[in-house]
């Protein structure tokens, strides 16, 4: 079983999770959701898992050569192996993250899943499609133990799932038998923290107990607040994947001695050349109550149509990553180049661009023709050509009847 099987098989019961705790905090009332948050993480998550698909081959292919040339034995996966493997990517998991959280070009590809400014199950499938690829930089000492690439891709993934579960708030601390050694959501909040004396703490991944040993580890002594201090201000998904690297682009470009310009990219975050003052655009709050969170003025009655729109697009994701899909990889590639711009467009809904409602038309137009070809290809049948169909015309009719603007229907 491959990393990408692994993500197929659990992707039911993640999309769950995160459905159940969104109607309990709808319930309870918490404030723990923001649509637009949450939607957009769902959208950068799928961008993700799209190119993971092209990461995970060329990971597979650099591992086996890796392996094939430099490991020291040729380890089977019986269940101690795996176990061992699980801690050893657990540790490397560590460093890749702390690594993450201290060098600018890692946390250019690590910002996007921080600058959510909640702390829920949505929030812990955004991560940016930079950050897999810059991860695996890290596991390869795994391969030169013995692990083929068989066992270490699937264990690295079941890793990444498990760290999906401590992206909550509605669960109290642990027992001290618990809490002692895992990862549990009251230490991974203090890990999303914006709050200055949480910053670059408790990077564990399933064990805290690194952090412990390594002088990473930091107790809860005031209300958390979520985001980072920079925060990108938009919601496009190109953008929040690379605001980060735009920031030290032009740091770089504007920094006046050529070593500054190397540095740049290996200095802490925060850091700047010498000829250049600290960041002025710091968020003003300093504390969770003072916190204004970004919100933009969405398309009216938006929230409806994107939700919908993102169902349908998970159930397409899980047919382009599924390794036994039938589409090819040309297929694979056009329909995720639709996700993609499906999503780019769901943020300029949100933030009511003035091209917003023609692009979504054109794109229900270019999606309807990528899905209807691959259907008629593999003799999918009438059903799903009709679903299409409708959905098609659902969805088109919305957005020209449904998201009028108020100025345009007064107008008319």
């Amino acid at each position: 079983m491959n990393a990408l099987n692994i993500y197929a098989l659990v992707a039911p019961a993640v999309l769950a999770l995160v459905l159940f705790e969104f109607i309990y905090c709808l319930r309870k009332k918490n404030g723990y959701y923001s649509f637009q948050d949450s939607i957009m993480g769902m959208g950068t998550m799928i961008i993700a898992q799209c190119v993971n698909v092209l990461v995970s081959v060329l990971v597979m292919m650099s591992y086996g050569w890796v392996y094939d040339h430099f490991a020291v034995t040729k380890l089977e996966p019986t269940a101690l192996n795996l176990a061992i493997c699980y801690v050893g990517v657990d540790f490397l998991f560590y460093w890749f993250h702390r690594a993450g959280h201290r060098i600018n070009f890692l946390w250019a590809a690590h910002a996007t899943h921080h600058s959510a400014e909640e702390l829920n199950y949505a929030v812990a499938l955004r991560t940016s499609f930079t950050q897999r690829a810059a991860s695996f930089l890290f596991y390869w000492p795994l391969a030169v133990m013995g692990f083929s690439p068989e066992i270490v891709i699937p264990v690295v993934a079941a890793n990444l799932v498990f760290q999906f579960l401590p992206h909550t708030r509605v669960v109290g601390r642990f027992p001290k038998w618990i809490d002692s050694w895992l990862n549990t959501p009251y230490h991974h909040q203090v890990h999303h923290g914006a709050n200055r004396v949480y910053w670059d703490k408790n990077y564990g991944g399933t064990f805290i107990i690194w952090d412990k040993i390594f002088g990473t580890y930091q107790d809860q002594v005031e209300e958390v607040y979520y985001g980072i201090t920079i925060h990108p201000k938009a919601w496009d998904p190109t953008y929040l994947n690379f605001h980060w690297f735009m920031v030290l682009w032009n740091d770089m470009r504007q920094a006046t001695h050529f070593v500054d310009k190397i540095k740049i990219w290996f200095m802490p975050p925060g850091w700047r050349p010498r000829n250049l003052g600290p960041y002025d655009n710091k968020s003003p709050h300093t504390n969770a109550k003072d916190q204004i969170k970004y919100v933009s003025n969405a398309l009216p009655n938006s929230s409806i149509y994107l939700t919908m729109q993102m169902i349908l697009s998970m159930g397409i994701l899980i047919l382009i990553i599924r390794t036994d899909s039938p589409l090819t990889i040309l297929e694979r590639v056009l329909i995720g180049l639709s996700l993609w711009l499906g999503i780019t467009l769901w943020a300029a809904i949100l933030e009511s661009k003035k091209w917003a409602r023609i692009g979504e038309i054109v794109r229900i137009g270019i999606s309807a023709s990528l899905l209807g070809s691959v259907i008629a290809t593999h003799d999918f049948g009438t059903f799903w050509m009709g679903a299409l169909g409708a959905v098609t015309l659902a969805s088109a009719a919305w957005v020209l009847i449904g998201m009028r603007p108020k100025t345009e229907m007064a107008r008319a």
